[in-house]
């Protein structure tokens, strides 16, 4: 299995491909760059999610009881807990933030990213309008009908 970084010279070079089990290789050049990930938790008592997730160590980053919604943050992981917003657990990634909610100087737009699931036959619940800039969103669902919303900020 080959590690993320090698030693080269006296720095350190990237190494774009992982070995996989039974020997494929992984390459990491073409990867998309979907920003921060987290997930969003449909919710039966906020206030009681609020607090059991405060008990794992997670603070509330953002959001509003009085809004039906936190986003709690351990660390780098970032959980939504939304109230009669919606009703299955959604997959969250955020192009252009990373974990803190700070814009990233370099980051690949969510249109772009909709235009590369689009040229590999992925279908759309929600889509971005591409004639935009900016804030834009687009859902998708994987072949279990997990939902993973892609939701750009900036």
């Amino acid at each position: 299995m080959k590690i993320g970084f090698a030693i080269a010279g006296m720095g350190f070079a990237k190494v774009n491909s992982f070995a996989l089990p039974g020997g494929s290789f992984l390459n990491t050049a073409d990867n998309m760059k979907l920003g921060a990930f987290s997930v969003s938790l449909n919710v039966k008592d906020l206030a009681a999610s609020k607090q059991f997730y405060e008990a794992l160590g997670f603070i509330v980053f953002a959001g509003d009881l009085k809004q039906n919604y936190l986003i709690m943050k351990n660390g780098n992981s970032l959980i939504g807990l939304f109230y009669g917003m919606f009703e299955k657990t959604i997959l969250t990634f955020n192009p252009g933030w990373d974990e803190n909610a700070v814009k990233l100087e370099s980051f690949e737009d969510v249109r772009e990213i909709q235009r590369k699931l689009k040229s590999k036959g992925i279908q759309f619940s929600l889509e971005a309008d591409e004639k935009t800039k900016g804030p834009a969103s687009f859902m998708i669902a994987d072949p279990d009908g997990n939902q993973l919303l892609f939701d750009q900020h900036v």
